[in-house]
């Protein structure tokens, strides 16, 4: 846990010129936090324990404004910055070194079942306000805001449903 933690602190101070120090990061990142709380969720909801796992994702939401749901599946040296209102869905699956901005939704549309939200590859970047509500894989690139919503806008209207950026 301890090396999870520390290759969570290096990635902020990586992706984030603001970070100052370790002790700023442990008290004042919401985006750390949440992506902490976010992995022991999920370790409990593997391990099919009932209820705590969404306990502790709503602590987690109520203290940061980000909400993951403990079904997600986040790789490694993942960051949230500026968090608040990010919406990370049950059946969403993460890469490696991932950079989320503010008011992000990897969401699904309705009541399917099975894989429903979005599949994010390694290396994204995905910019402030992005909706992404389909079953669609955003492979490895470094995607620039206004890229990510244009593709997302691509998408949804293939299958006939719209999203909302930063714009």
């Amino acid at each position: 846990m301890f090396r999870v933690i520390r290759e969570q602190i290096d990635t902020i101070f990586r992706e984030d010129p603001a970070a100052r120090s370790v002790l700023e990061i442990l008290l004042c990142y919401p985006g750390f936090h949440a992506a902490l709380l976010h992995r022991m969720a999920h370790w409990l909801y593997r391990k099919d324990v009932p209820l705590a796992p969404r306990v502790i994702s709503q602590i987690s939401r109520l203290l940061t404004g980000i909400e993951i749901h403990p079904g997600a599946t986040i790789g490694r040296r993942f960051f949230i910055d500026h968090g608040m209102a990010v919406v990370i869905g049950e059946t969403t699956e993460i890469g490696d070194d991932v950079l989320i901005y503010q008011g992000v939704t990897l969401g699904g549309t309705g009541n399917e079942q099975g894989k429903r939200h979005p599949t994010v590859g390694n290396n994204v970047v995905i910019g402030a306000g992005a909706k992404v509500l389909v079953r669609q894989e955003i492979n490895d690139l470094k995607h620039r805001v206004t890229e990510l919503e244009n593709l997302v806008r691509t998408l949804l209207a293939q299958e006939d449903r719209s999203a909302v950026g930063s714009r």
